[in-house]
């Protein structure tokens, strides 16, 4: 591989061997092993899921010589031989290149596969219908937070993909765990993971747009949008919940409404809010790296005292150290809210 990318590499797993040793000890074997836009090769991700190493370039494509020469340093550090998918995103749109002109991946290493993280079993799959990995690693620290903050409670996980939050809260003891998501195959890949967990308490899963869902939980009215007709929804019941875990996506519109965490994150925020129980705690997110901690964090507690819901304490959890970060400034923002 290029000297430059030689070096990059090396200096990154370095860095992570006590991070790494701590992560095994721990029951995790999902993680980023090169976090490239902080680590010397922009567009460049390395992660390990379990028996896989999964490599992607966003921005060109990586040359199937520094690809192997990249795949046989890491082996050789982490003293296994992994199963390489390589995921090329780097033409238009993100879209992952399934004609695979540079690398084709072994059959094993496309097969349904098992990764670990705080000890829980996750379904690992290096190509499936979607275009992103089925657990997002830079969440780890706030799934071990949950897990350790939800015994005896009732969680309400929102915008649950595949459900990993709500797998956290289950381990954690929680006593009730409702996984909320639009997408009936992030929900399928969630049942999944609870099979793979069978000692777990059983959860809710509950396919439904975010809008309709969330305001009757939060006793709100569903409007209609410009005297449009609205899809059908699941009725719910007003209800609160002891936790609640809000990670939109950056952007999504549907008839319901649009999730636009830049321009309009109360519209997310504000039901959420009264969603959660009184002496509860609100966990929400924001993935934007445009949208600045402070900021966000003042538009947050600002929008719950409007509400007339402020804030008790907070606190920010940041990823782990696989996710370097050279200005302290993560894209992933991570607030825990205490009422």
């Amino acid at each position: 591989m290029p000297s430059s990318l030689d070096q990059a590499l090396r200096a990154a797993l370095l860095s992570r061997q006590a991070l790494l040793a701590e992560l095994h000890q721990q029951g995790t074997d999902c993680y980023r092993l090169f976090h490239g836009s902080q680590e010397g090769a922009a567009g460049l991700t390395v992660d390990r899921y379990g028996p896989q190493l999964l490599v992607q370039s966003f921005h060109e494509t990586l040359e199937r010589e520094a690809l192997l020469g990249l795949a046989d340093l890491i082996n050789k550090t982490l003293d296994q031989q992994l199963l390489l998918v390589y995921n090329d995103r780097s033409q238009g749109n993100s879209r992952v290149d399934r004609r695979d002109p540079i690398y084709q991946a072994e059959p094993a290493a496309l097969e349904d596969l098992v990764g670990h993280e705080w000890g829980l079993k996750y379904r690992v799959r290096g190509r499936h219908a979607g275009q992103d990995p089925l657990l997002f690693l830079d969440l780890r620290n706030a799934r071990g937070w949950v897990r350790q903050n939800s015994a005896d409670k009732s969680v309400l996980n929102l915008f649950a993909y595949t459900c990993g939050v709500g797998l956290c809260a289950a381990a954690g003891g929680a006593r009730e765990v409702w996984n909320l998501d639009f997408a009936e195959g992030n929900l399928a890949v969630g049942r999944e993971n609870a099979a793979l967990n069978p000692e777990l308490a059983p959860m809710r899963f509950l396919q439904s747009d975010y809008f309709p869902a969330i305001r009757q939980l939060a006793g709100l009215p569903i409007a209609r949008r410009h005297g449009q007709r609205l899809p059908s929804y699941p009725r719910l019941e007003q209800r609160h919940f002891d936790l609640v875990f809000l990670d939109p996506p950056a952007w999504a519109k549907s008839a319901f409404g649009t999730v636009d965490l830049q321009r309009d994150y109360q519209s997310l925020l504000k039901p959420a809010l009264l969603a959660t129980a009184e002496g509860g705690t609100l966990v929400c997110n924001n993935n934007l790296a445009k949208v600045d901690l402070e900021g966000w964090r003042e538009q947050v507690l600002r929008c719950a005292s409007k509400l007339g819901r402020p804030v008790r304490d907070w606190q920010v959890l940041t990823p782990a150290g696989d996710f370097p970060s050279l200005d302290a400034r993560p894209p992933l923002k991570t607030l825990v809210l205490n009422f």
